[in-house]
Parts: C-alpha cells; structure tokens; sequence
C-alpha cells in the first residue's frame, strides 16, 4: 500500500464519514428541539478539545499531511468557524484539496525528510512521519468527534465510523 492511499485516500473517506455524523447530529438536534451548537460545543472532558476542535484538527491532520509528504506548504485556515455550516465548508475544502493529488505526487515520499516544527532541529522520514505521528494524530481527533456525537445521543455505528468498503464478488474471476 502505498503512502497515497494509506494517506489521502483514507482521509477522504473519513472525512467523508465525519461530515456525515454532522447530518445526523444535526437530525437530532432538530428532533430532539435544541440547537446543534450544542454538539458543536460538546467535549468528553473538561480538559479536550470540543466537537468543532476536533474535526479542525482532523482537517489540518489532513491536509498537512499530504501537503509535507509532496513537499508543498499545506492550506491556512484560520479554525474560525463556529457553526454547522462553516464545519461542512472546511470539511469540504480539505476534501477538494486532498483531491488535488495523485499517486504519482507521493513517489518517493517515504524517504522525504520532515522536519517537525515543535521538534527543533530533529525530522522524521515520510514514511515513520505518517505510521508514528500523522495517522495516529488524525484517527485520534476522528475517533474524538464520533465519541463526543455518540456520547450525545446521535445514533452512529461501527458501520458509519469505517465508512465504504471496497466489496467484491467471492465467486468473481
């Protein structure tokens, strides 16, 4: 496998799943007559990051990944928004960034050396960047954000968390 997919293609597919839960945190919120906001504001712990934090930092988890992996500054966002609709939107951003790559973009990529901002005058290569730090990092903030809607009620699964699988027919040739 390689980092493309272990990366890019993973991200979207959670991210996609992500934007998902929203819609039906928001379901709730309107069956349940009270504002989404309070979702959007929740936390497991009084010392985590809320709801909206969370999939900011899934986002930029994201997008920088794939950014540093290529060798390109990743995307600013100010992590401004603090509505329903202002999360989708930088979900879908970072879902049309991450579309932006290729395969192709990542030859060699595990090799490429990343300097860590909050590690001074230290790197790791591409590929233990990825495996030790980015992944780990992402799936944290995504497992997070499911938590913090299960928590409050919205009804998601396993199902909804793994997102699509890629099925094919046992007897296929």
């Amino acid at each position: 496998m390689s980092l493309y997919e272990s990366t890019v293609l993973q991200f979207k597919n959670t991210l996609t799943q992500i934007d998902k839960w929203l819609v039906a945190g928001a379901a709730l919120a309107e069956a349940k007559n009270f504002d989404v906001s309070v979702l959007l504001n929740a936390r497991l712990a009084p010392d985590q990051f809320p709801l909206l934090r969370q999939i900011q930092s899934a986002c930029d988890a994201a997008k920088s990944t794939a950014a540093r992996l290529t060798g390109q500054e990743p995307p600013k966002h100010p992590d401004t928004e603090t509505t329903l609709p202002e999360i989708r939107a930088r979900i879908a951003t970072v879902l049309a960034y991450l579309d932006t790559f290729t395969a192709a973009n990542f030859v060699g990529a595990e090799e490429r050396k990343i300097v860590l901002l909050f590690i001074p005058n230290q790197y790791l290569l591409g590929a233990d960047f990825v495996t030790q730090l980015q992944l780990p990092n992402f799936y944290f903030h995504a497992a997070h954000s499911y938590a913090i809607l299960r928590h409050n009620g919205v009804a998601l699964g396993k199902a909804d968390y793994i997102g699509q699988l890629s099925l094919h027919p046992v007897n296929a040739g």
